[in-house]
C-alpha cells in the first residue's frame, strides 16, 4: 500500500467555535470567520463545526495556520487534527438512525 494515502496519514481538521453575536459587529465578525473558513475549503459539518479533509499532517498544518490567522476578537474556537481511520470510526445519528459519516474526498495532484 502506498504510505502517501494511509489512513493514518490523511488527516481531518475541525473547527468547533462559539462565538457571541449579540451586536451587529459581533455577528459581522462571525459571519466573516465563516466565510474564511469556507474559502479554505472548510465543510459545514454542524453550525458551529466545520471539517476539511487534508491529504497530510503537514497540509493540515497549513490550514490550522489559516484558522489562526482568521480567529475573531470574541468568542471560543477550538481545532482538532484526527487521522482518516479516526474519522471512519464516528458514529453519527439523525433521528435515531444510523448515518454514513461524510464521503471521503479524492485529492487531485497536478505534477
Amino acid at each position: 500500500m502506498n504510505d502517501r494515502f494511509s489512513e493514518y496519514r490523511i488527516m481531518w481538521v475541525l473547527v468547533f467555535f462559539d462565538l457571541p453575536t449579540d451586536t451587529k459587529k459581533e455577528r459581522k465578525a462571525a459571519a466573516e470567520f465563516r466565510k474564511q473558513l469556507l474559502l479554505d475549503g472548510f465543510l459545514m459539518f454542524q453550525f458551529s463545526i466545520y471539517m476539511r479533509h487534508c491529504p497530510s499532517v503537514e497540509n493540515a498544518n497549513v490550514h490550522i495556520k489559516r484558522v489562526k490567522a482568521n480567529l475573531p476578537p470574541l468568542g471560543q474556537v477550538g481545532i482538532l487534527s484526527i487521522t482518516d481511520k479516526q474519522f471512519g470510526a464516528m458514529e453519527l445519528f439523525s433521528e435515531k438512525k444510523t448515518k454514513e459519516p461524510p464521503t471521503e474526498y479524492m485529492q487531485l495532484e497536478l505534477f
